[in-house]
């Protein structure tokens, strides 16, 4: 086997391993809480080691169990995702910055480039042929992601407006009606990065925080009302008493995007208006 065929095999399969992560993300959604923490606590906890961006020591087929209080936890988190009002316990956003210049000119490309790139997946059927996974198309949800996980790989090394992470889709009666994507990037991420790739002062990125997931092989006897981002844990200390393992930040930086609405604030909203 060449090189080539060498680097090419194990690019596709880290991007796999990334696109099962990515898909998981989209089930995580804005919970009602106490105060987030700041992305400096966040950053600070991560640079002490207490636990890996990673998170090596979770089991990603833990996050999906058979059936109950898991299955019921999911379904409601993917409802709330789409009806974000501001930071809580498990969901850190970033703050709106004054506008600077150039700021107004830049969302309106990316709105530009967006629906240019994503204009042939007006047809569904399209998406899926090129690679995009409906993610939970058995739950009812306001809008279903369709991720697409190679996309995923390569956003968090650059960034094309042309090739988002996800595409939103609504349901209709005969099939799916694309309405917006969602770009994603690190969690390492500082909210300048996060700046220059979409403008702070026009659009508010989110980070889900503070998940406290019971111990591999003790999920399926867990109580959800205490775990996972639906749960009432929120802190290391509460998440040691239970005997959970806490992640201070979880996955990555998402924010999505409507361009196919008819000014700025309704393309970059935080809550997509039906």
């Amino acid at each position: 086997m060449s090189a080539r065929s060498s680097v090419t095999g194990l690019l596709i399969r880290t991007g796999m391993v990334v696109g099962a992560i990515l898909a998981l993300t989209i089930l995580l959604a804005a919970m009602p809480g106490h105060n987030a923490p700041s992305v400096a606590d966040i950053r600070s906890t991560q640079q002490q080691g207490s636990t890996s961006q990673e998170m090596p020591d979770m089991d990603p087929s833990q996050m999906n169990m058979d059936a109950g209080a898991e299955q019921a936890s999911e379904g409601a988190a993917v409802s709330e995702m789409n009806r974000m009002h501001g930071s809580s316990a498990h969901l850190h956003m970033t703050e709106m910055r004054p506008a600077a210049p150039g700021d107004t000119q830049r969302a309106n490309q990316i709105a530009i480039e967006l629906r240019a790139g994503i204009e042939r997946y007006k047809d569904y059927h399209v998406a899926l042929n090129d690679g995009f996974k409906i993610f939970l198309p058995k739950i009812a949800q306001p809008e279903y992601h369709f991720t697409n996980y190679k996309n995923g790989f390569l956003a968090a090394m650059r960034f094309d407006p042309a090739q988002p992470t996800s595409l939103l889709y609504r349901k209709t009666e005969d099939g799916y009606q694309l309405v917006g994507a969602m770009y994603t990037m690190p969690n390492r991420a500082s909210e300048d990065q996060l700046n220059e790739r979409v403008p702070l002062s026009v659009a508010m990125w989110h980070l889900h925080t503070n998940l406290c997931m019971p111990k591999i092989g003790q999920a399926k006897t867990a109580d959800w009302t205490k775990f996972g981002l639906q749960g009432s844990i929120s802190t290391q200390r509460a998440c040691d008493a239970a005997g959970g393992n806490f992640h201070p930040s979880v996955f990555g930086w998402m924010v999505h995007v409507y361009p196919y609405e008819d000014s700025l604030d309704k393309i970059f909203a935080i809550d997509h208006h039906h």
